[in-house]
């Protein structure tokens, strides 16, 4: 048990040499990349036409909050992808310090997983440090405004990573909600609490 806890606390809190500094905030136009999917395709964000914004989510296969997430991802491309904001995950991590998390791994996690949301590889781990990605999962609402795809929200899914059921602050689901509205979001930044990114060797 105490073991499992040390284990958990390294996850959140420890930080490499190659962790981002800055990049994206709130209100801050993105720049678009393009990065293989779990089915062995080029995907950028220009490709989703119709598309009025995005769930951005750097996620992984193994990291504990990740899995304690998965299923509220997977509800969160089912109810707003129709309405123009679909989930976009994208893993991070360096297959060489977690072994889990290579491309053949994540295609395996995928299908057995049953995702419908694109799951991209970021490689290089370059559109991690440009939005200033810490952790996973970590979350970038984004939505197009006069052709601009801009930052809404930066944070956490919620405010319970044990349960879906037992979370009172739906940020993603509030932010997204506001944008149908036409609106902004009220809570705009909130602290992405998962396993740190398993930067590359600097």
């Amino acid at each position: 048990m105490l073991k499992s806890k040390l284990l958990l606390i390294a996850c959140v809190f420890v930080f490499f040499a190659g962790a981002p500094k800055g990049g994206y905030q709130v209100g801050d136009s993105v720049d678009d990349f393009e990065l293989k999917s779990v089915e062995g395709e080029m995907v950028s964000l220009a490709d989703y036409e119709d598309a009025k914004g995005f769930i951005l989510i750097f996620d992984c296969n193994t990291c504990p909050y990740s899995k304690a997430y998965l299923e509220r991802i997977k509800e969160l491309h089912a109810k707003y992808e129709s309405k123009g904001y679909p989930v976009v995950a994208i893993q991070p991590n360096d297959p060489g310090r977690s072994p889990g998390d290579s491309f053949d791994e994540m295609v395996s996690y995928a299908k057995k997983n049953n995702y419908k949301h694109a799951y991209l590889y970021d490689d290089t781990q370059e559109v991690a440090k440009k939005f200033g990605a810490t952790n996973t999962p970590h979350v970038y609402v984004l939505n197009k405004d006069d052709g601009n795809l801009v930052v809404n929200y930066i944070g956490a899914i919620d405010n319970n990573t044990r349960s879906a059921a037992d979370a009172d602050k739906k940020y993603v689901e509030d932010a997204v909600d506001a944008l149908l509205k036409g609106k902004k979001p009220e809570v705009t930044k909130t602290k992405a609490i998962g396993c740190t990114i398993k930067w590359k060797a600097a």
